[in-house]
């Protein structure tokens, strides 16, 4: 079924279910990719489906065999300039959830969250995920649970010691454009979360956070 544009309708899809079209859709369909049929996807299923004569409706048909690559893995980051970015390309890593979280540096406070949910929803559809992640509500860092946690070590560029990785992986924690404070890596030394090194080179927090993943799932 390659090549056969994905739609997200959401979470409660069942066989034969009619659904409503909105206008976008109908016209990427139509005017776009010229064809009527497409497949629609959500909470990790996927569906074939086709749209209506008048274009109003997408019909529901069989399930697929396709299985959904996505992760459990909870990415949080500070939001950044490019916040669009880093979910852009974390969803496409398969991530489950995205958890921003308010750093000592962060100086991205304005985010027009909205507009994110958007390009998450166009990510998951474009990587043949049969979900998309769950963009939680902003929080402090102060209120995160460190223990056991995975972050990015920028200080391993400088040479510094780095922890194994632990079998299981639920959270990884990307910081700031400026990096964490020295209060905040002594709060994530205290509570023995794990800090992993992403190389020799300090990268952008949106490549930080896809090479973190890849490290994570490799």
């Amino acid at each position: 079924m390659k090549n056969i544009p994905r739609i997200f309708v959401g979470s409660e899809i069942t066989v034969g279910a009619t659904i409503a079209a909105s206008r976008d859709v109908s016209h990427y369909l139509t005017r776009v990719m010229r064809r009527n049929d497409c497949l629609v996807f959500g909470d990790g299923n996927e569906y074939a489906a086709t749209l209506s004569a008048d274009g109003r409706f997408l019909l529901v048909g069989d399930k697929t065999s396709h299985v959904d690559p996505s992760n459990d893995i909870t990415l949080m980051f500070a939001p950044i300039k490019r916040t669009d970015d880093l979910l852009n390309m974390a969803t496409q890593m398969g991530v489950g959830r995205f958890l921003p979280v308010i750093t000592d540096r962060t100086n991205t406070n304005h985010v027009n969250w909205e507009r994110m949910k958007k390009i998450v929803i166009e990510a998951a559809e474009q990587s043949n995920r049969n979900s998309v992640p769950t963009i939680l509500p902003p929080c402090r860092f102060s209120e995160l649970d460190l223990s056991g946690l995975v972050f990015a070590d920028e200080r391993a560029a400088h040479g510094a010691e780095t922890s194994p990785m632990p079998g299981v992986v639920r959270s990884v924690l990307i910081g700031p454009e400026g990096g964490f404070s020295d209060a905040e890596f002594a709060a994530l030394d205290s509570a023995g979360a794990c800090g992993i090194s992403l190389g020799k080179t300090i990268l952008r927090a949106e490549v930080a956070a896809v090479v973190a993943m890849a490290k994570v799932l490799k």
